[in-house]
């Protein structure tokens, strides 16, 4: 091993056999440190961000250990990190021990047609690093591909540089990319306070885009504010928009949403919508989206079998555009305009690492939550 860097170390492990809630299925345990392989570094975890799908892989949904990493059965999560480059691998040429750096979560193989020259993305061996892969940003060491690294903005605490790696690069792959967001376009944020949702107002404002925010408290609205949105949407106000019945056509509840929204627009509808949440939406982000309009969509927390009425899809020539993550260039981008300024860190809540548990169960049950959390691991 490099010389400094222990054998073991401590880290919040979940184990298939005890699959459930953060509090029950995330452990502190000690376990060997990880070795570089080929094109692979060791971190030095000063700092990692909390994310939802560390709550999934607690669970065990929609898909199991086992099935995630089946040659791996112990499982530290986490898939963004800040910290410090401890050693590096054969083959890493633009990294030195030393280097302060942040992680983005693409892991791919790097040697394909996809990766070279088509899109990291679609490689079929690409994976979502700390979900499905282990050895993530939750534990004192955590192994990367080289490619995964980007430089800390030096101005950012440890705990922001890890708040928002993953949430910021996803959603600016969502509009940028996948939705090719431009200025004046009028953007429906779901989830508006949230992880997501906090950079999605923040990037539609660079581009001076109109964010149009559903929330569900005063307290969030509040917060939105801050990031520069004005548009809102109380999402207490619409209770039944999570009882679509595709045959019969839009909802009253689906109808009453989009009038609130055309009053917010002066009866216009949005060209994109931010879709996240999945069941409990994603009927409506359909429905109100402007024809021609796309509907981006990244994950589904509340539920990924998704009914619409399809009528609405192709005789409004809409767009259904699905969006997983980020390669390297979309996250060097991202993470550009957090350097310049134009992108501030969401953080909201900082946990020691003997809270880790604690932090994905508050982000599981707490419905005041909004912002980003992050784990100061050193």
């Amino acid at each position: 091993m490099t010389p400094g860097v222990p054998d073991e170390m401590r880290a919040w492990v979940v184990r298939e056999e005890r699959h459930g809630d953060p509090v029950t299925a995330m452990k502190l345990e000690t376990v060997p440190v990880p070795r570089p392989g080929v094109g692979e570094v060791l971190l030095r975890v000063k700092a990692a961000g909390v994310n939802y799908n560390h709550v999934w892989a607690c669970r065990g949904k929609p898909v199991s250990i086992s099935q995630l990493h089946p040659d791996e059965p112990l499982h530290i999560g986490g898939s963004d990190a800040a910290g410090v480059v401890a050693a590096v691998g054969p083959g890493v040429r633009y990294w030195k021990v030393g280097d302060e750096v942040i992680t983005h979560p693409n892991q791919s193989c790097g040697q394909c047609a996809a990766c070279n020259g088509l899109e990291p993305l679609s490689c079929m061996h690409q994976k979502a690093w700390g979900f499905e892969t282990s050895w993530g940003s939750f534990g004192q060491y955590a192994r990367v591909q080289a490619q995964q690294l980007l430089p800390r903005p030096k101005r950012l605490s440890w705990a922001e540089a890890a708040c928002y790696g993953l949430k910021l690069f996803t959603a600016y792959r969502m509009l940028f990319v996948s939705a090719d967001v431009k200025p004046r376009d009028r953007v429906l944020v779901w989830g508006a306070s949230g992880g997501l949702g906090s950079y999605a107002i923040q990037l539609c404002r660079a581009v001076s885009a109109v964010p149009i925010c559903v929330v569900s408290s005063a307290e969030k609205e509040s917060y939105c504010r801050t990031l520069g949105a004005e548009l809102f949407i109380d999402r207490n106000d619409f209770p039944y928009l999570s009882d679509p019945t595709p045959s019969a056509g839009p909802t009253d509840g689906m109808r009453q949403f989009r009038r609130e929204l055309r009053a917010l627009t002066g009866g216009e509808d949005p060209e994109i919508v931010f879709e996240h949440v999945g069941a409990q939406t994603f009927p409506t982000s359909l429905f109100v989206a402007r024809r021609l309009g796309k509907v981006v969509i990244c994950g589904a927390t509340s539920g990924y079998q998704l009914t619409f009425d399809a009528r609405y899809l192709w005789m409004h020539q809409k767009q259904i555009v699905g969006s997983h993550g980020c390669n390297q260039h979309d996250a060097t981008r991202a993470n550009a305009l957090v350097e310049q300024g134009v992108i501030k860190p969401t953080l909201t809540r900082t946990f020691g690492f003997e809270h880790a548990a604690l932090a994905h169960q508050q982000v599981l049950e707490d419905p005041t939550t909004h912002g980003s959390y992050a784990i100061v691991v050193d």
